[in-house]
C-alpha cells in the first residue's frame, strides 16, 4: 500500500508540474472524440521469448496491435484528454532450445487520463503537442503448453490482474477540416509502477505451472536458486511502446 500510495503521488506530481510549467496555447472551450489503431511494442521484461518465459526472465511478447477510443476536452487553455486502449500480443516457440511447443497471449485494457499541452505553429495546420497520463492497467491471456518438461499439456487461462501505471507521450494534431483532424501519438508506458506481486492460484499444489497462471511480476517468496517449481527470483517491469493513428472529431 506505501508503495501504491508513492507512485500515486510521484505521477500527481510529475503532471501537476508540467501543468504548471507549460503554458498552453488554446483558452476556448472545445471538446473532440474519436478513436484510431496502432502497434504495441513491449519493452524490458515484456518483451524476449518464449524461452525466457519459460524460465521466468521474461514475458516473451513480440509487437502486437491497439485499438482506442480517445476523448479531448480544452477549458481555459488546459487539455484534458481521457482514453480506453485495448491491446492483444502473443508469441510462439519452444520451451527449450528444439522442444516443447508454448503459445502465448496477453490482452490489456487500459482506462488513461492526464493533461495535453499543445503549441501553435502559425500557418501551419498542425499542431505539436506533449502529455502525461496516470494509467490503470487490466491484465489477461492465456497459455498453451504441449510436450513441455515439468508442465502438463494443455491450453490455461491467465488470471486478470489490475495494475497502475504513467505514460509520457508526443505527438501532432493535423487539422483535415473544420471540425476533423488526424492525431499521430508516439507514448511510452510504465504499466506496472505498482502494484507488483506473486500469486499462487493452487496454494494447496506445489506446481510449476502456478508461476503461469497469474502475472506474477512480485517476487516469488518461496523462490530458491535451481528450484524449478519457483524461479521467478525477480521483479518484472512491464514497459511498452506505443504509436497510434486516431481520427478526432470536433462538437
Amino acid at each position: 500500500m506505501k508503495q501504491i500510495n508513492y507512485s500515486l503521488r510521484l505521477s500527481g506530481a510529475l503532471i501537476a508540474f508540467m501543468t504548471l510549467m507549460i503554458i498552453p496555447v488554446r483558452s476556448q472551450v472545445n471538446m473532440k472524440l474519436g478513436g484510431g489503431i496502432g502497434v504495441i511494442s513491449p519493452v524490458s521484461d515484456f518483451s524476449g521469448s518464449t524461452l525466457g518465459y519459460y524460465i521466468g526472465s521474461n514475458y516473451g511478447f513480440g509487437s502486437g496491435i491497439n485499438i482506442q477510443g480517445k476523448a479531448k476536452f480544452g477549458l481555459s487553455g488546459l487539455n484534458l484528454v481521457g482514453e480506453i486502449d485495448y491491446s492483444s500480443l502473443q508469441n510462439t516457440g519452444n520451451s527449450e532450445p528444439g522442444q516443447g511447443s508454448v503459445d502465448i497471449s496477453q490482452t490489456i485494457m487500459v482506462l488513461k487520463v492526464g493533461p495535453e499541452f499543445h503549441f501553435s505553429i502559425p500557418v501551419l495546420p498542425i499542431v505539436p503537442y506533449i502529455g502525461a497520463n496516470i494509467a490503470l492497467n487490466r491484465f489477461g491471456g492465456e497459455t498453451t503448453f504441449r510436450g513441455v518438461s515439468k508442465v502438463p499439456s494443455a491450453t490455461y487461462s491467465v488470471k486478470e490482474a489490475t495494475r497502475l501505471g504513467v505514460g509520457f507521450s508526443v505527438g501532432t494534431e493535423v487539422s483535415i477540416g473544420p471540425l476533423l483532424s488526424l492525431d499521430f501519438n508516439c507514448s511510452y508506458n510504465f504499466m506496472n509502477v505498482s502494484g507488483k506481486e506473486w500469486n499462487d492460484v493452487n496454494p494447496g499444489i506445489n506446481q510449476r505451472i502456478d508461476s503461469y497462471l497469474t502475472l506474477n511480476d512480485g517476487i516469488d517468496p518461496q523462490y530458491a536458486a535451481g528450484d524449478d517449481k519457483h524461479f521467478i527470483g525477480s521483479e518484472r517491469s512491464i514497459n511498452s511502446a506505443l504509436f497510434t493513428v486516431s481520427i478526432l472529431f470536433g462538437l
